[in-house]
């Protein structure tokens, strides 16, 4: 048994969709295949849903995001194929939805209209397969996963989720499944979704509940790296790393692994491969338990458009515990993960990612109680395993707002 999760960029267009094809070919074994959205289908579902929520006309947009799937469509199916209205009946069910919606919750409806993204996606990966003579199985991963009711940010229920699992999936007249990354539901089978860019995560889940022999993310790099391609010059791949390693690189950001892909596979030390779906022959990275200490090239991890937030008593008393305790049930209430804490006698300062709602409303909230001083369009800059010298070139001629060092780890947030 293995696992495949192909990302938005893997299915971005028909070329990418028949490379599943020449992936899977040699596969002599059952087999699920979680897919995302396709390309940027995902950002372009939240500027509908924008669009919509601020009374613009969404249409258009809609129209061009319908036209994409039907080019890629074109360029793999016959022209009388299903798939044509099946993607026409996704698209009107999604305009119907927002003309007649009246839900209040911006998060339950969030989940509910970018959930669209990954049924067209694997709706046309499963029939394709099928064209090429791939015998699969198309399933709706909502069936199976169930989190709570923290919408955007769903909290999997394991025992329910094991239950389901053992009823739906079975291998017997199938051995390839293809299903959908990143969306779950409720209990009352209300839409969910478990974070942005959370299809690794669902393929580590599907792993931890089938007892996989393995998980394989196909990415549009050569594997892990020690820096993103897209900011940094001659990067350099990492060939094998630690579970441990694994988590401190989500953790401080890294883009190539879903901060919650680690731990269920640590659970059942299932390998995690991170390999290239363009050249997929090539072996990529490795993540498996690794006892000794590897000698691992400096890897640095830029977070941009960082919001720095500085909060004081108002009457210049200590922060102690009491205060903590209410600033972090504030950004608990907001569902805010602080990317970086920092605090003295008389303040506290954390760094988080700006989202417009999201930051004002917390802002609002604190200033409530504290003094609140902020900063925007800042950088939270890390480095795993630095030297004197690389920091130095690294953060030359920019403003330094907090400075922190552990053993392995340098972390910046800068101007």
């Amino acid at each position: 048994m293995k696992i495949y999760k192909f990302g938005g960029a893997s299915v971005k267009d028909a070329e990418s969709v028949r490379n599943i094809v020449n992936i899977i070919n040699n596969i002599d074994d059952n087999l699920v295949i979680v897919v995302s959205a396709m390309g940027k289908t995902t950002n372009a579902l939240e500027n509908i849903l924008s669009l919509y929520l601020n009374e613009n006309n969404f249409i258009l947009e809609l129209e061009n995001l319908k036209k994409y799937h039907n080019k890629i469509s074109k360029e793999l199916f016959p022209e009388n194929h299903e798939i044509f209205s099946i993607i026409n009946d996704i698209f009107n069910n999604l305009q119907l939805k927002l003309s007649q919606n009246k839900e209040s919750n911006y998060d339950k409806l969030y989940d509910s209209v970018v959930s669209f993204g990954e049924i067209l996606s694997t709706k046309i990966v499963s029939f394709y397969l099928t064209l090429s003579q791939t015998k699969n199985s198309w399933i709706d991963i909502r069936n199976i996963f169930k989190t709570n009711n923290c919408f955007r940010e769903g909290i999997i229920d394991f025992n329910l989720t094991q239950k389901n699992i053992l009823k739906q999936l079975k291998f017997n007249n199938c051995r390839t499944y293809v299903t959908q990354g990143f969306i779950a539901s409720t209990i009352n089978n209300e839409t969910t979704t478990l974070g942005r860019e959370g299809s690794d995560y669902s393929a580590s889940l599907l792993g931890y509940f089938l007892n996989a022999e393995s998980v394989t993310i196909w990415k549009d790099v050569a594997g892990v790296l020690n820096a993103d391609p897209r900011m940094t010059e001659n990067t350099i791949k990492i060939d094998e790393m630690s579970y441990k390693e694994a988590i401190e690189l989500a953790y401080f950001g890294a883009q190539v692994i879903h901060p919650k892909t680690i731990k269920p596979l640590e659970n059942k030390q299932i390998p995690l491969y991170v390999k290239s779906f363009i050249e997929y022959k090539k072996a990529g990275t490795t993540i498996k338990k690794i006892e000794k200490n590897l000698d691992l090239t400096p890897i640095y991890i830029i977070k941009k458009n960082q919001v720095l937030i500085s909060i004081s008593p108002r009457d210049f008393s200590f922060i102690v515990e009491e205060n903590l305790s209410t600033i972090f049930g504030v950004l608990a209430e907001f569902n805010i993960k602080v990317n970086l804490f920092q605090h003295s006698a008389i303040s506290i300062s954390f760094s988080i990612d700006n989202n417009i709602i999201k930051t004002k409303k917390l802002i609002n909230k604190l200033q409530q109680n504290y003094i609140v001083k902020y900063n925007n369009n800042l950088e939270l800059l890390s480095i795993r395993h630095f030297s004197e010298k690389i920091i130095k070139e690294m953060i030359s001629n920019k403003k330094i707002y907090i400075e922190q060092k552990s053993r392995n780890t340098a972390r910046f947030v800068l101007g």
